[in-house]
């Protein structure tokens, strides 16, 4: 997963992004702008039905490829449309190399902007600001990201790219920002013991995962994160923020040669080194429940076992049928069952987290402490009846309609296309992925999409955690189409 943050709030950003484990859908590969169109309102709606037969519109990308000469991989997409350029640096640098100090891998990145030779962090915010420039960094699991967002005119250009140049490649790692990020994470450890999703989610990695890199939280912990000293950081920089173990993904109004020099630029900043080696495959879990007290009105739910990674050749099936099952909002079995039929929750949602090595499958709600035993049994008993008969023909018809129409906003804007370029990278996609993974889901049947999902999930393989209070359990309401009861409110946290 990879999140833009602004440098004003970027510790905010990676805490959440850390410590808040929600499944990515498959099919969610489309960013977050949405293409502009000038025409009038409604002038441009057809009927859904015209889109059967027809094959779904998407921007030509010509992805040019090449490797600089410290060794980071670059993937560029020439895009003319607007006097800018969008920039992104990916890491093999997430959690999963934090070793024996957890959290090593977000204070990293989220030190890089605190402060450079002859800048501390404001004169670098001001920096950026006065040129038009967007900072941007993230720390997840797999990776750390840096971007930069800037105009593609030549002397504005210049001073982003060595201001941010000296930022990914020459941080200071100043010790009162270490002092301040430390004493936010600190505070950020006493509020995660009063927020069960929190509580649920870390839980739920570590029986996931046992002893393997994934199953620690990306934010450390107190004892870790207390002990951190700036040795460990610049050693972590010089390891993890090698060129060698860089992908480099570029977009925007810049020709090849121009691509080629920022890159050149950009990776002979950056420390030398190799590619860090790769994550061990974890290892299958214990399937069980594991109950954790809480004292609150609502039990939060949380299922998982280990799922696919990030270039398995079911992807495209996966990301179908998990759309059927949870994946695709209302219309979903699980939403149908648990909220609609029932009013047992406020939303119900599935997905599988492709990751270097399988990342996790996981089904999350929350519901009355009341009814939770039972909601749980009703949400197992779902699965198994979905792996047991499959999807259904129009179930299938009905994902390979909405992904016609969302397709599309995959490439819609540059900062959409850089993030694209950025996973196939770091993932190491063929440079056709999009279009494969278009065709193959446009051309997936119900009979595959059934053999992929029973290939890769059980229903008697969840490992399980649970949060809340233990009170006394009430049977579940029947399913009708107008509960008596309504769904849950907003969610307690």
């Amino acid at each position: 997963m990879i999140m833009r943050t602004p440098y004003r709030s970027t510790l905010t950003g990676l805490l959440l992004a850390a410590v808040i484990a929600l499944p990515v859908q498959a099919n969610n590969a489309a960013g977050s702008d949405a293409p502009r169109t000038d025409a009038p309102l409604g002038q441009n709606l057809q009927s859904l039905k015209e889109l059967d037969s027809k094959a779904p519109a998407r921007r030509d990308l010509n992805i040019q490829t090449w490797n600089t000469a410290e060794g980071a991989k670059v993937l560029f997409v020439e895009s003319r449309e607007l006097p800018m350029f969008d920039l992104r640096l990916i890491f093999a640098a997430g959690s999963s190399q934090d070793q024996n100090t957890p959290g090593l891998a977000l204070v990293t990145n989220a030190m890089l902007n605190e402060g450079v030779k002859g800048k501390d962090v404001s004169a670098i915010a001001q920096g950026f600001e006065g040129l038009g420039a967007d900072f941007g960094n993230g720390s997840y699991r797999d990776m750390a990201m840096v971007s930069l967002r800037s105009l593609s005119d030549k002397d504005k250009r210049e001073s982003a790219l060595k201001l941010f140049s000296d930022v990914v490649g020459k941080p200071t790692f100043p010790a009162d920002s270490l002092a301040r990020i430390k004493n936010q994470l600190l505070a950020s450890f006493e509020y995660q013991k009063q927020n069960p999703g929190v509580i649920a989610s870390n839980a739920l990695y570590a029986k996931l995962y046992g002893d393997h890199p994934y199953a620690h939280p990306s934010d450390g912990n107190a004892k870790s994160v207390g002990a951190m000293t700036q040795a460990q950081l610049k050693a972590f920089h010089a390891k993890a923020y090698a060129a060698g173990n860089a992908v480099i993904a570029l977009v925007g109004d810049l020709s090849r040669d121009e691509a080629q020099a920022i890159a050149a630029q950009v990776s002979s900043a950056l420390p030398k080194g190799p590619a860090l080696a790769k994550m061990p495959e974890p290892v299958e879990p214990k399937a069980g429940v594991t109950h954790i007290e809480f004292p609150s009105n609502q039990t939060h739910l949380m299922l998982a076992q280990l799922g696919i990674s990030r270039n398995d050749p079911d992807y495209a099936a996966l990301s179908v049928g998990n759309s059927v099952l949870g994946g695709g909002g209302f219309g979903s079995r699980l939403m149908t069952e648990v909220r609609e039929k029932r009013g047992l929750t406020y939303g119900v949602s599935s997905g599988f987290t492709g990751m270097r090595v399988p990342g996790p499958f996981t089904i999350g709600l929350q519901t009355r402490a009341e009814l939770s035993e039972n909601t749980l049994k009703l949400v197992q008993d779902e699965v198994g009846k979905f792996l047991a008969d499959g999807p259904t023909q129009k179930e299938i018809d009905d994902v390979k309609r909405e992904l016609s129409g969302s397709f599309p906003l995959s490439t819609a804007s540059n900062a959409s296309i850089v993030a694209q370029l950025g996973a196939i990278g770091f993932y190491d996609l063929p440079l056709t992925f999009l279009e494969d993974y278009m065709t193959q889901a446009q051309a997936v049947t119900v009979e595959q999409v059934k053999a992929a999902m029973n290939k890769h999930l059980a229903a008697d393989k969840m490992v399980i955690v649970t949060v809340g209070p233990t009170v006394a359990q009430k049977p579940l309401p029947p399913p009708t189409d107008k509960p008596a009861t309504p769904p849950a409110g907003v969610p307690e946290h």
